[in-house]
């Protein structure tokens, strides 16, 4: 059966899973509310969330990616049951009370320890979220509302990916080839960014971004839901509330952080944009006014024009096994650990090309299994991340349950008989997914509710974030880099050289991404909202980016990130600056240095989400950090490398 659980050797398997988790949950609500309050209740809670999530989560990864639609469909079906029955616990006062009891309880509180009190603390605030302390009409509402929030959230996510029309006799015609026909239309799916036609990308930006009524009014609308009930189960706005136990805390830090960022960035960004003009005007005489659908074309002109970084030259250095070996390497000097290729049994996989890894600690023996799904097929969605199958926990009989990861790649498939080759972006995104995959394996919690990357969004990239810093440095790159062909070591002046290219117009980019924060906290912030979305875009692109707003055009419609990011967007950035300082503090000395390897793992990984964020980072600074260190983080790795820039002058 898939990842060798017996039910699920096919489709049909996963009602027949999802009846057991359910029977097993009713047993376990049971139990909980004949408890006596004590740190049994929690280990009863956190029993009952990992019945759940053990179907959830691997049926969130097999709806995805399974080449099967029965398989897809089946694990589509189950999760829709698992969140129904989810929602009902967390609307269930009679197992709410059993953990109030405990909560009440001082003489019982006092005797849990900080984790166990945490992960207590964190199924209260689901209850609560829910609106568990309302009346009953209210507590109706509160779900109805959570219902109705879910489907706006999968209408506006469609939306945001569907292709708008356009009658073909309103493009000029020697552009019309650019996007595909459909009778007298032509479909314009997306920015076409990277097209030196400075036409083409005023073409589909215009088209793409064009207001849609119905998107309008679902966006609205899930705003407006969003607040209601925010305000109904008790916060201010729905971004107080989604910023509850987040590093950040909440929006006034975050408007904070934001606003220092942008002026800090600000002289900086003017620069890069003087730069993107003067390259337009040499381009393209006649229209010399830098729009936004050519920040990312002309920053790309610039970074080829100063550092020509083919990855055609890169890649034959970075074959999948070198740079898998490098990670070994890495992993092994820094934490002690090695990763084993294992064998699969029948039907364990989804797809041949599918590896296992056992993760290995040279003294505390198996950690756990990374299931590598990193080529491409068709259905597979082409994007890069982690899921999270099984989440670890300490058992009732005393074994450690162990957890089970998939790093998802849409890497090319190699032709016969040569190894897969990697593009340095591609390298980097591998180093960033198995920063995830190692927090998983190290953030061995007592608690399944609270294991490897259950944390707050916020801190939830450090990890990854963290491995690009190593997967751009020289000394790292070095152990690994080797021409598939001739076995010589990639030249250090061009790592060098890809490290710089990524810091031409990077101020830009990065005030970019500060939009995009800024107006997802304006959405969540206080409602009803003073303007429309349409209008507050405006204004926000305007005053914090720089570029001017083109008119009957709305970005926000395929903001997807409002869906899963909701009041968070910021978490990239403020992750970022944490994993820079974690950086620069802890490993640019030497990034193989054990004795720190194991104190991020002591106060940064091993705890999962089952310690405050803000004081894991201080664990491993060793101070707390000001929002104007994360600032200061940020803005000084813009700065070039001195060393580099002389030598390529």
């Amino acid at each position: 059966g898939l990842f060798g659980v017996p039910e699920l050797s096919c489709p049909e398997g996963f009602q027949e899973a999802q009846d057991k988790a359910l029977q097993e949950s009713e047993q376990l609500v049971q139990k909980a509310c004949s408890t006596p309050p004590g740190p049994e209740t929690v280990m009863i809670f956190d029993q009952l969330s990992d019945s759940l999530c053990r179907v959830a989560d691997l049926a969130d990864f097999v709806k995805v990616a399974h080449p099967d639609f029965a398989f897809r469909e089946a694990a589509e079906e189950a999760c829709r049951n698992i969140g129904t029955m989810v929602e009902k616990l967390n609307t269930d006062v009679e197992l709410c009370q059993s953990l109030r009891r405990l909560l009440a309880d001082e003489t019982a509180m006092s005797s849990l320890d900080p984790e166990t009190r945490r992960v207590a603390e964190l199924f209260m605030f689901d209850f609560e979220i829910s609106g568990i302390h309302l009346d009953e009409e209210k507590r109706k509402r509160a779900v109805d509302l959570n219902v109705r929030i879910l489907d706006l959230c999968n209408e506006f996510l469609i939306g945001t990916h569907i292709p708008n029309k356009i009658d073909k006799h309103v493009l000029p015609e020697h552009i019309r080839y650019n996007f595909t026909a459909e009778g007298n239309y032509l479909r314009v799916a997306g920015l076409h960014a990277d097209c030196p036609d400075d036409l083409v990308r005023e073409a589909a930006y215009k088209i793409f971004l064009h207001s849609n009524t119905q998107q309008l009014a679902r966006l609205e609308e899930l705003l407006a839901s969003r607040n209601n009930l925010a305000q109904l189960v008790g916060y201010d706005t729905f971004a107080h509330r989604a910023l509850q136990g987040t590093m950040a805390k909440n929006p006034e830090t975050v408007r904070q952080f934001l606003e220092k960022l942008s002026e800090q960035l600000s002289k900086r960004t003017q620069k890069d944009f003087e730069m993107m003009t003067k390259m337009k005007m040499k381009l393209n005489p006649h229209n010399a006014m830098l729009m936004p659908w050519d920040h990312p074309y002309y920053s790309g002109v610039l970074r080829a024009e100063r550092y020509n970084i083919d990855p055609g030259l890169y890649c034959p250095f970075f074959s999948l096994g070198a740079c898998m070996e490098g990670l070994n390497s890495l992993f092994s000097q820094l934490l002690g650990i090695s990763l084993y290729a294992e064998q699969t049994k029948r039907g364990e996989i989804w797809s041949e090309d599918v590896r296992k890894l056992a993760v290995v600690h040279e003294t505390e023996g198996l950690l756990g299994y990374i299931y590598c799904d990193f080529f491409q097929r068709p259905d597979k969605p082409h994007q890069d991340c982690h899921f999270t199958v099984r989440g670890g926990r300490l058992k009732e009989n005393g074994e450690y349950q162990l957890p089970v990861v998939v790093l998802m790649l849409s890497l090319p498939n190699s032709a016969r008989g040569a190894p897969t080759l990697l593009s340095p972006g591609m390298m980097e995104n591998l180093f960033h997914e198995m920063g995830h995959a190692m927090h998983s394996m190290l953030g061995r919690t007592r608690y399944q509710h609270v294991t490897g990357t259950r944390c707050a969004t916020d801190f939830a990239e450090v990890p990854s974030i963290l491995m690009e810093y190593f997967a751009n440095d020289y000394r790292v790159v070095n152990q690994f880099a080797r021409h598939y062909k001739t076995g010589q070591p990639l030249p250090k002046n061009m790592v060098s050289r890809l490290c710089e290219s990524k810091k031409v117009c990077a101020a830009a980019d990065m005030q970019l991404q500060v939009f995009y924060a800024v107006l997802d906290q304006i959405y969540h912030g206080k409602h009803p909202l003073k303007k429309s979305t349409t209008e507050i875009l405006k204004e926000t692109q305007e005053k914090v980016y720089g570029l001017p707003y083109v008119p009957n055009t709305a970005w926000q419609l395929r903001f997807s990130h409002l869906v899963g990011y909701g009041a968070k967007y910021y978490s990239y950035l403020m992750s970022r600056a944490v994993a820079s300082m974690v950086w620069k503090q802890c490993f640019a000395q030497n990034p193989f240095d054990r004795a720190m390897g194991e104190r991020y793992r002591r106060e940064m990984l091993a705890h999962g989400g089952g310690k405050e964020p803000m004081l894991m980072v201080q664990g491993m600074l060793q101070k707390s950090p000001s929002v104007e260190d994360f600032v200061d983080a940020l803005v000084s790795d813009l700065d070039h490398d001195f060393e580099t820039f002389i030598m390529d002058s």
